[in-house]
């Protein structure tokens, strides 16, 4: 902050010497009207006494103008490389004023609409903070300063959980949502604060929360555990169960948060059984789906394509998006060829095959290599996702 002021103080320096060097000018320049002043009383006073000693005959007509002809001379040499007067159109008082004024207003201009607080908060984050407290602080006064900032308000919410201030955090959500938009992470989240902010009690307002969080993303994971929480909060283990179980597959492998899911599940299954309840299975997983299909070129075409040119061999669904589900990209140098379209091939993780109950196989030969738009395709009917024989596939018609 030493080294903005004092680039600061030299830019205003630099901004005085414009108004402070003119004033400076003419004062000097005054010295020098009172100097050509003085000389030319200096010759009026002269060219009197010229008169006076004329009038009473000691000079003669000649010796008088011989006399007033070397004043003339002493004085044009007196005054010579003298600037003329210039006339301030300011006045003296005025760039004073403006010296005195301008650097009063640039300060007050610049801590009412300046950014020191913002200069100040980027070197103090440059630097680790040494407890949590001291991060609280510099997250308060960073979302003070940049109040539109979703990610702050966000960051101080999770600060506030932290440390136990769940009415807080649960304000910081509600701002993020607002400013956000209301992502599913972000519901999840404000639902939570907002559930252990009331006490741990459940009330309309955290479930509608959660359920518009899930409605959103059915694998929330703040949402599923704050459910399994409030179930079993509320001796209702087959749903605590159900939900954490849920939350468990969404988890990674080295999560580090699963061992203590899992006795959280082992304890309301004990509670179930003491209770005299039976724990319901989980239902079954969906198999993984995959499609073994041969694909082979017409006759008729075999001289009208070129060994180079792409072929794209995908599966969509009958009925929902159009984008494929699963895809493979070879040429005709291939074929015949057979591959196995899966959900590892899926093109995006919520489109797999698996996902949708009727699929079509399409297998489509590009110049271009543009997979949307070719010279040959060939399309299957529709097909069961589930199945298991092996398909075969021709290229044999225009692709229109």
């Amino acid at each position: 902050m030493i080294d903005f002021w004092l680039a600061a103080g030299l830019l205003l320096l630099v901004a005085l010497s414009f108004l402070l060097i003119p004033v400076l000018r003419e004062r000097r320049a005054q010295r020098e009207e009172d100097r050509t002043a003085l000389n030319v009383a200096l010759y009026q006073e002269r060219v009197a006494e010229l008169q006076s000693q004329q009038a009473e005959g000691v000079l003669d007509a000649a010796q008088m103008d011989s006399g007033r002809a070397e004043a003339a001379r002493e004085l044009l040499a007196d005054t010579e490389g003298v600037a003329p007067a210039r006339v301030s159109r300011l006045g003296k008082p005025l760039p004073l004023l403006a010296a005195v004024l301008v650097p009063v207003l640039g300060l007050g201009l610049y801590l009412h609409f300046g950014a020191s607080d913002k200069v100040e908060l980027t070197r103090e984050f440059a630097q680790a903070p040494q407890s949590m407290e001291e991060m609280t602080q510099r997250l308060e006064r960073a979302v003070a300063a940049q109040p539109d900032s979703a990610e702050g308000v966000y960051f101080l919410g999770r600060t506030y959980m932290a440390q136990d201030r769940p009415a807080d955090a649960a304000k910081m959500f509600e701002r993020a949502v607002n400013l956000a938009g209301r992502q599913p992470e972000l519901l999840g989240q404000w639902a939570q604060a907002q559930y252990f902010a009331d006490n741990k009690k459940w009330s309309d307002k955290v479930q509608a929360l959660t359920d518009e969080a899930l409605k959103a993303d059915p694998k929330e994971v703040t949402s599923l555990g704050l459910l399994g929480i409030a179930a079993f909060e509320g001796e209702r283990y087959q749903e605590a169960i159900d939900y954490w179980n849920r939350l468990l597959a969404q988890l990674p492998p080295q999560d580090k948060s699963r061992e203590a899911l899992q006795g959280g599940i082992t304890r309301a299954t004990e509670k179930l059984q003491a209770s005299g309840g039976k724990v319901a299975q989980a239902p079954a997983a969906k198999a993984a789906a995959l499609l073994k299909v041969r694909v082979d070129l017409a006759s008729k075409l075999k001289a009208k394509v070129q060994p180079g040119d792409s072929v794209f061999i995908f599966a969509r669904a009958t009925s929902g998006p159009p984008a494929p589900l699963a895809a493979k990209r070879l040429t005709v140098a291939d074929l015949p060829v057979t591959v196995e379209l899966g959900d590892a091939d899926a093109m995006m993780p919520q489109l797999k095959l698996s996902n949708f109950p009727e699929v079509q196989l399409v297998a489509r030969i590009s110049r271009a290599g543009q997979p949307t738009a070719g010279e040959w395709v060939g399309r299957s009917g529709p097909l069961a996702s589930s199945t298991t024989a092996p398909q075969t596939l021709t290229i044999d018609s225009p692709d229109k």
